[in-house]
């Protein structure tokens, strides 16, 4: 094949002699790396490659397959396999395209055909064109129902069901009587339920902290095992960068993907791009990406999420693994072998292994500084210390690593979910697989707008609602499959930060109504040991949730933003805010994406890797 590419003056023999370099580093055949290295463009390359086998080589443009010899079930072999059903010879024998025609596609196609076969040689990217142009429709029904056609308990289509519409309407019937009837006793033992429901929370956050402070947890993976870690060995990864009118920061992922420390002729990388959005449609196809590269065209479709995009560009996938990462992420470049390794170190079953989040634009403002300072304790202490716990982990929204024969046997991810990933995580753990963290981080820009901030974070708390109510339309069921701890850990953890948010703005109230006015209205509902507790709540529950705050920094050596942690009631503010905006759109618009502006920074990912954990 390098001779032949030569003779056509398509490759050098310079580059010839780097690319069989880089074959026997990678362990990879030589014409995936002359594709993932951009040295010789696809076309031409799969027409020598015809050539080499003896085979024609078909052009889809002039000579189209015909789509009514395809299954639809097996679509995503097609793709997987790239091989796609052709047409039918002169002779009437069956002829399939290929673009790799190794003996595992062809063996599949013999068997799966159960008739004489013969094949022609096409471009990788006529058949992925070729399934997105003929199949949209079906792809797309598929991303947006599967889950809720095989398991509809499990989906966020129907927000509340028939049981909770019945219960919430009873719970509040009752409580409105009860109020009518015996006023402070029953505002007296909500109060009462109140302040030990926060007093309980504080204490588990403190546990979280504590737990996910310890050495080991940290210890997942070493430098030493990447470095030993052999380059044949490596299974081929998929990456999904789902993208809405983002073509300014396209460029930062492309570059951050090309750094990766893993064999790039092992990556399969999908830039998800929604068919109406042209500028970043564009902007891909004139960067003149390498072969790893390839654009799926998500068609129009109701929900307009992205884990629809992703449902749909995951029958594209041909990786063992899969990974997501945002437009704007700068992941360590050992993050793949890293992932690969805890997934080898990890217990059978475990589904996805979770790469911890923070920010290189920390110190843009006071909104990015605080955004910092939770992200910390979030991704350094707190999900550590689920794992360990054994308590569901909510999945960030990016940087997970999935097994991809377990996400697709999931129906992956949930469409009308605006936190999906969340409630992956959870529904991982319901299905008795298991969730891992392992240690490398991605560095992402952290929102520097106020509205901007409003916007997502209103959608993350919307999208915790909707895993609540989901998982909880089975309380007795989630009891059994999660067990004491997980159960409890999910009504604190998740159910807890939503109605933390919800609650704060009206105890902030009470108490500056009291210390303004001195008045007495409201002593009958704090007897001296409610009081008491509110008291600790306020001031030692508070108080350590601002100390977490300043020890979330040390791990990543990030002591000048500890000052910044002193504000925190003020940003915790702003999350009510949020709170509120998305229990309103719960209600109005349950499955409404909020979309969040990129590349309000000129900031690079450079600056996160001063402080890594």
């Amino acid at each position: 094949m390098g001779d032949r590419l030569i003779e056509r003056g398509l490759l050098t023999p310079q580059q010839l002699e780097a690319a069989l370099a880089l074959q026997r580093r990678w362990g990879t055949r030589l014409g995936d790396v002359l594709l993932a290295q951009g040295w010789v463009r696809p076309y031409a390359f799969y027409s020598v490659l015809a050539e080499h086998f003896g085979r024609p080589f078909v052009d889809f443009d002039q000579s189209p397959p015909d789509p009514s010899l395809w299954r639809e079930e097996d679509l995503t072999t097609y793709t997987e396999l790239l091989v796609l059903p052709w047409g039918r010879s002169k002779g009437g024998i069956l002829t399939f395209a290929v673009a790799d025609p190794d003996p595992e596609a062809l063996q599949w196609v013999r068997e799966r055909a159960g008739e004489p076969v013969d094949f022609v040689i096409t471009s990788k990217f006529d058949i992925i064109w070729q399934v997105q142009r003929h199949s949209e429709d079906y792809l797309s029904d598929y991303a947006v129902n599967e889950l809720f056609n095989r398991d509809p308990v499990h989906s966020a289509r129907r927000v509340f069901t028939k049981a909770q519409i019945a219960g919430i309407y009873t719970t509040a019937s009752l409580a409105l009587v009860s109020l009518a009837v015996w006023p402070i006793t029953t505002l007296l033992v909500f109060n009462a339920g109140l302040a030990f429901f926060l007093l309980i929370n504080f204490g588990l956050r403190v546990l979280f902290t504590w737990v996910g402070s310890e050495a080991e947890i940290d210890i997942k993976v070493t430098g030493e095992e990447v470095a030993a870690l052999a380059n044949a060995d490596l299974p081929t990864y998929t990456v999904l960068v789902p993208m809405y009118n983002e073509p300014e920061v396209l460029p930062l992922i492309v570059d951050a993907l090309r750094k990766m420390d893993y064999p790039l002729s092992k990556l399969d990388v999908k830039l998800v791009l929604e068919e109406g959005d042209e500028v970043t449609i564009s902007a891909a196809k004139e960067m003149g990406l390498e072969g790893i590269f390839e654009i799926i065209r998500v068609p129009p479709s109701l929900p307009k999420t992205k884990p629809k995009a992703c449902n749909y560009a995951l029958a594209f996938a041909r990786g063992d693994l899969v990974t997501i990462y945002d437009a704007e992420d700068q992941p360590e470049p050992d993050q793949m072998k890293r992932a690969v390794l805890a997934f080898r170190k990890s217990r059978p079953g475990t589904a996805v292994i979770q790469a911890r989040l923070n920010y290189f634009n920390r110190e843009q403002n006071w909104l990015t500084r605080l955004f910092t300072l939770e992200y910390s304790l979030w991704f350094d202490f707190y999900l550590p210390a689920l794992e360990a716990l054994h308590i569901p982990i909510p999945l960030g929204g990016t940087s997970n690593h999935f097994d991809m024969h377990i996400l697709r046997s999931v129906q992956a991810w949930d469409p009308y979910n605006v936190t999906e990933d969340a409630d992956l995580g959870v529904r991982f753990t319901q299905l008795d697989y298991h969730v891992g963290v392992v240690n490398s981080t991605t560095y992402e820009e952290a929102n520097s707008r106020l509205g901007n901030w409003i916007r997502q974070r209103s959608r993350w708390i919307k999208g915790y609602m909707q895993t609540y109510l989901v998982h909880m339309r089975r309380p007795l069921h989630l009891y059994r499959t999660l067990g004491h701890t997980g159960f409890w850990g999910f009504q604190f953890f998740i159910g807890g930060s939503v109605l933390n948010a919800l609650l704060a703005p009206v105890l902030y109230l009470m108490f500056a109504w009291w210390l303004i006015t001195h008045g007495r209205a409201l002593d009958p509902l704090f007897p001296a040991h409610i009081l008491n507790i509110s008291l600790f709540n306020l001031l030692i529950g508070n108080g350590f949730l601002i100390y977490l705050s300043m020890v979330s920094v040390f791990k990543r050596h990030l002591y000048r933003l500890i000052p910044y942690a002193l504000t925190a009631p003020a940003y915790w503010l702003l999350q009510s805010v949020a709170a509120y905006k998305a229990l309103w759109q719960l209600i109005h618009k349950p499955f409404f994406w909020e979309k969040t502006a990129h590349g309000l920074t000129g900031a690079s990912g450079e600056m996160g890797k001063e402080g890594k954990a």
